[in-house]
């Protein structure tokens, strides 16, 4: 049965994703359902809930950008200019696909050599991702249906398959904008 929690800082939604479990949170823009980003079994265990194409990467969310380096982001390759620009963008809701050549997190690039990453403008949800470390992060829906706009309709999508939900009342809120960084410079893919 899945634990239902009223808040972000709940000790069981950290204990959760800790033990390699999938949440289903409030974002900073929609409900996601979330795991682990370095546990490759808790990712794939998220494309099967939501039933994603499989050659489609998952988004990231990080709670600082130190936490990149986690993920196969080499920082010390990342030049000046990039790092203002996502300084001035996170903490926010612009979600960016950097470069991870890595093989070792293949299952979170898909073969693409990127992967998306946001650092959350909601601080309860950065502090969650400090206890946890990197989440992936897709919408809170089954591939092809409307992202869930409150914990019920979630429920409805993966009932008891979650291990755990937090009720975030409705949220209603656009995607996050995504930006992908092409030969060193940012290029808007999705407003």
């Amino acid at each position: 049965m899945a634990v239902l929690a009223n808040s972000l800082s709940d000790a069981g939604v950290v204990r959760v994703l800790r033990v390699g479990g999938v949440a289903v949170i409030p974002t900073d823009t929609i409900y996601g359902i979330v795991g682990s980003a370095l546990r490759e079994k808790t990712v794939v265990r998220i494309y099967k809930l939501r039933k994603r194409n499989p050659k489609k990467p998952l988004i990231v969310l990080i709670g600082s950008l130190r936490e990149l380096s986690r993920v196969g982001v080499r920082l010390g390759a990342l030049r000046r200019p990039l790092f203002r620009f996502l300084r001035g963008v996170w903490p926010g809701r612009v979600s960016v696909a950097l470069p991870v050549k890595s093989k070792k997190f293949g299952y979170l690039h898909r073969g693409t050599g990127y992967i998306a990453f946001r650092v959350p403008a909601k601080k309860a949800l950065r502090e969650l991702l400090m206890k946890t470390g990197p989440l992936v992060a897709p919408s809170a829906n089954v591939e092809g249906k409307s992202p869930a706009t409150t914990l019920r309709e979630a429920q409805r999508y993966f009932g008891d398959r979650a291990d755990c939900y937090v009720d975030g009342g409705k949220v209603m809120r656009k995607p996050s904008t995504l930006v992908k960084i092409l030969e060193g410079k940012p290029v808007v893919i999705r407003k």
